[in-house]
């Protein structure tokens, strides 16, 4: 089981932890390059590399996985001083002779030429039940749109996004009330779990890949900061699943006076329509003004006084 682990975010450190603990033979790490972050621009590295390094792990940080170089020379110096540039990433890899790829929420797509270096193929955890909801936005959409069940997806990885063969699925009840990252972070966890029990069975030949019915594929996006807008003629609910979906990114938001005031928690109570004034089925919990800190609604209501608030 000579693995080659690519992931860069928070949600992939659950997957690197239970191959650890359950003796998988990890070669190395891919992950991305050290970040400047913060107001004071330091360099921090990815939840994934610190995962690693605690490990012991080989860890490398390419800015790409296709060209030797490409850095920009306009580049804070410290990020090229931790760019790892000194070889072809297919080359390198192939050197370490893996004979599989595990691809957890890396942010990079994965080309041909490193896909055929693997002779057990590459798996991927995808946090929904596919073939639904392919693409960048699996969770979110899947809360916005309302659904209370989604799931977990080992699947093999192809040239086309969330597209490859079915090795294992696990439904999840998506919990009422819960934002976007306590279902990924909980999906990522379960698909963790699911992702060390298949991989025995994979190698040893006793999984046959269940090809997916793409003509039930549903699609994401990437979503904006535009998206977050909230259209109060929408029914609460909808408005509801927005927040839950979006925050805390991209943030859902609305225009109270000409400035902007971030809607950050909500919760719904008996009702399908907006009425501030009469019940407010849809409850305002946390808002956060332009240029101020988040605050609890009553808060801003008592900062307000009796003014009638009329968002736009």
């Amino acid at each position: 089981m000579k693995i080659i682990f690519f992931g860069s975010f928070q949600y992939a450190v659950p997957a690197l932890e239970a191959l650890i603990k359950n003796g998988f033979e990890i070669l190395a790490v891919v992950t991305n390059p050290d970040s400047l972050q913060g107001r004071k621009k330091e360099l921090v590295a990815s939840p994934v590399k610190i995962a690693a390094q605690e490990a012991g792990l080989k860890t490398f940080q390419p800015k790409t996985l296709k060209v030797k170089s490409g850095i920009s020379p306009t580049l804070d110096p410290r990020l090229l001083a931790r760019e790892f540039s000194s070889g072809y990433m297919p080359d390198l890899l192939r050197s370490l002779n893996p004979n599989l790829g595990i691809v957890v929420a890396y942010s990079k797509i994965i080309p041909k030429e490193i896909l055929e270096l693997f002779p057990k193929g590459v798996l991927n955890i995808h946090p929904s039940f596919l073939p639904a909801y392919r693409g960048p936005s699996p969770v979110q959409t899947a809360i916005l749109n309302g659904e209370t069940e989604t799931g977990a997806t080992i699947m093999q990885v192809d040239k086309e996004v969330d597209h490859g063969p079915i090795l294992a699925q696990i439904k999840y009840q998506i919990p009422p009330g819960a934002y976007y990252q306590q279902v990924t972070q909980e999906l990522f966890q379960l698909g963790a779990k699911l992702l060390v029990k298949t991989i025995p069975d994979w190698l040893a030949g006793n999984i046959t890949p269940q090809p997916q019915d793409h003509s039930q594929a549903t699609f994401t996006k990437k979503f904006s900061w535009q998206d977050g807008r909230i259209d109060w003629s929408q029914p609460a609910e909808k408005i509801y699943n927005q927040i839950r979906a979006f925050n805390p990114e991209p943030g859902t938001w609305t225009m109270l006076n000409g400035k902007i005031l971030k809607i950050l928690k909500a919760s719904l109570s008996k009702g399908s329509t907006l009425d501030l004034q009469k019940g407010r089925p849809l409850i305002l919990e946390e808002v956060q003004p332009e240029g101020k800190k988040a605050m609890p609604f009553q808060d801003f209501l008592h900062g307000v006084g009796k003014k009638e608030l009329k968002f736009e």
